[in-house]
């Protein structure tokens, strides 16, 4: 007879903590003062202190079925496809369908189950942890090369690159190798470089600082998924800045949002890069800015990039 299953998750995208509520002030007629977790009317004129609080997940794997037969679901809450990988750690006795490790891309906003567990040997009990990793976008076997983008603000507009193309401070790893920092006061129009979708959507962040640790991870930011699979990053976003909902359409030269100076970062600027999943992999790509003289050039370090209108 077959015992029970031990499932220890490695998920580090699964926090079980609660996110923190934003609170609204408002003041009613009598003149009192009412702090609520709860937006009032929309008539009530009313201020919003926003709480720290950690990042959402966007993937979540549920088990289903029995101990003796576990089935687990996954749901992509993403506006684009992600590539998830699952592997059996320390399996005793265990038998899956399919067989693991094994790789899944699941389409945006979609439920799918991925694996089925159970026992080698009925007559025995089994165990195991299952591991899970997780990787926005759809696989690219090949590099996409000469991209040619639009500056990520409006035309009338130039600002300088306080980080370029594998810039020795923090664009040393693959998916910010050809990273840029745009050095942009809080509150600039952010613009899309291309057409795309909105994938995914953080700004409810309201600090940033040059502790890694504390603030890694809380950097308002837009994803955006393009027709060729890759996608446009843009971080350190303002507190509540984003324009567009996630799942939109957006087209090139539209504004999305206000640079800000959120998560790591010593000062305010914006951070951007296009990249792709190379298989379980995101790296980042070099690319080229459009020029108002119809030019296109390699962005570099103290360089000053002007702002070119999307019908040139």
């Amino acid at each position: 007879m077959c015992g029970l299953s031990w499932l220890i998750l490695v998920l580090a995208l699964l926090s079980a903590s609660v996110p923190a509520k934003n609170i609204y002030k408002f003041q009613d007629e009598n003149g009192i003062w009412h702090f609520t977790d709860q937006a009032p009317d929309e008539e009530i004129e009313f201020s919003t202190v926003y709480m720290e609080r950690e990042p959402e997940p966007r993937i979540h794997l549920r088990q289903e079925g029995t101990n003796e037969s576990p089935v687990y679901i996954l749901f992509n809450d993403f506006w684009g496809p992600v590539e998830v990988e699952l592997t059996l750690k320390e399996s005793f006795n265990v038998l899956s369908e399919p067989s693991l490790p094994a790789r899944f891309v699941i389409p945006a906003q979609t439920e799918r189950t991925l694996v089925g567990i159970g026992a080698l040997d009925q007559r025995r009990s089994f165990s195991y942890r299952l591991g899970m990793s997780s990787v926005p976008g759809r696989p690219i076997s090949t590099l996409v090369e000469g991209l040619v983008i639009l500056p990520p603000f409006s035309a009338s507009e130039e600002y300088p690159i306080s980080q370029g193309f594998e810039g020795k401070e923090t664009h040393d790893r693959p998916d910010s190798q050809y990273a840029i920092d745009l050095a942009m006061p809080v509150g600039t129009a952010v613009h899309a470089v291309r057409n795309g979708t909105v994938m995914d959507i953080e700004e409810d962040f309201n600090r940033g600082g040059i502790d890694f640790k504390k603030y890694a991870h809380k950097a308002n930011h837009i994803r955006i998924l393009h027709a060729d699979g890759t996608m446009a990053v843009y971080a350190h976003l303002d507190l509540a800045s984003v324009s567009v909902r996630p799942g939109a359409r957006i087209r090139a030269g539209q504004k999305i949002a206000r640079s800000g100076n959120t998560g790591f970062s010593s000062g305010p600027h914006l951070h951007f890069a296009m990249q792709q999943n190379s298989g379980m992999q995101i790296i980042s790509l070099p690319f080229r800015f459009r020029t108002p003289e119809g030019t296109a050039v390699t962005p570099e370090t103290q360089q000053l990039v002007k702002g070119v209108s999307p019908n040139r």
